[in-house]
């Protein structure tokens, strides 16, 4: 029995309750198979957009549906792009039971993608068929989305070379399925947020009522879940090395939330800097982790 169990049995039933429903979802979306469907899916999709647009671009369509869909064919690249960017938030959702770092990762891999999206994005507004004359400040913001993705990209790999399980993680088993079950109940709670805010989304497009992005604002309840375990990992991480570390892991996905609202090529520098700081993060706790790791180990003595 757990120690949490004997001390506050409603909690024990109410970690098992969450792990009960999080576990299962977890499984089904990591599965193979669901994979493969969803990129069969997505492969679909993005010929079924070029088609559509077609058929609006030759007139085609009833005027209901014509004046929902767009006329440029880089429009589905666009859609294409952000289907796989809702998958990749759902994956980061599913991820965060994990540790902080692997959490932190996932939002640059996302972020990443945020950029090459954007890159795509600019494509929408150019001329068929495309041409220079007319479209420079558009190709520079597309090679700095660009560039400025595969940067985040390189620094990530390095971010995730450097990546050591620290003292600081090293927790009782008990206290450890507390926290892990704190965790997925907050994972829980952002992918209902995360289905609200699409379909509330999705419905605005439908209906041609203007909103911003909602890939942003969701970014903006990632910062104040992050916070929020930061703020529980205190009752099982106390020591001010992991407070610190946990600390300074939010403050790097606040950086990734401002860079999002960054007009262009002060968004790819914003995301360089959270990058940066987060590998140099992990570098310094790594390093005085194991310090004090030796600090406490008892010197080894020779039996002569």
């Amino acid at each position: 029995m757990l120690r949490t169990a004997k001390k506050w049995p409603c909690m024990h039933f109410f970690y098992e309750k969450i792990t009960y429903i999080f576990d299962p979802l977890y499984h089904l979306w990591e599965h193979e198979k669901i994979h493969r469907k969803i990129a069969a899916t997505l492969m679909l999709f993005f010929i079924a957009s070029i088609i559509a647009i077609e058929c609006n671009r030759q007139g085609w369509l009833p005027e209901g549906i014509a004046t929902i869909l767009p006329l440029n064919h880089f429009y589905a690249v666009q859609a294409a792009f952000t289907v796989v960017l809702i998958l990749e938030v759902i994956s980061l959702i599913f991820s965060i039971p994990r540790s902080f770092s692997r959490s932190v990762g996932t939002q640059f891999e996302i972020f990443s993608l945020i950029l090459m999206r954007n890159a795509f994005k600019e494509l929408s507004y150019f001329p068929e068929p495309i041409s220079y004359a007319g479209n420079e400040e558009a190709i520079l913001r597309i090679l700095s989305n660009g560039f400025g993705a595969l940067l985040i990209f390189s620094l990530l790999g390095l971010y995730y070379i450097i990546q050591k399980r620290s003292c600081a993680e090293q927790i009782t088993s008990t206290d450890l399925y507390a926290f892990v079950a704190i965790k997925k109940g907050v994972a829980l709670l952002l992918l209902t947020f995360f289905i609200i805010m699409g379909l509330r989304s999705m419905l605005n497009t439908l209906m041609g009522i203007s909103h911003g992005d909602f890939f942003h604002d969701f970014y903006t309840l990632l910062i104040l879940a992050d916070i929020l375990l930061v703020l529980s990992s205190q009752c099982f991480q106390p020591s001010f090395y992991a407070i610190f570390r946990n600390s300074g892991y939010a403050l790097a996905t606040l950086i990734i939330r401002i860079a999002l609202a960054a007009p262009p090529f002060y968004n790819v520098l914003l995301g360089l800097a959270a990058a940066s700081f987060a590998i140099l993060l992990t570098l310094a706790s790594n390093n005085l982790f194991h310090k004090q790791a030796m600090k406490h180990t008892p010197p080894i003595h020779s039996s002569a």
